[in-house]
């Protein structure tokens, strides 16, 4: 199926997890926000959140610098 992960098209298999693809991404040891069209989803609501066609994640984390 095909989603879209910060703007870009992605194909993933059908019945991924919202968890299963922050980990894909190497972000499963970070703090990481994930949004699905639009819609915060809580970290302890990820593994539950199964993705769909045509959905759209937002994949957000810290950046420190100085």
């Amino acid at each position: 199926m095909q989603i879209t992960v910060n703007g870009r098209p992605k194909t993933v298999p059908d019945r991924l997890t919202l968890e299963r693809l922050v980990a894909d991404q190497g972000l499963a040891q970070t703090a990481c926000a994930a949004e699905v069209n639009t819609i915060l989803v809580p970290k302890a609501e990820r593994d539950a959140h199964t993705l769909a066609d045509g959905d759209i994640v937002e994949l957000v984390t810290l950046v420190g610098g100085g």
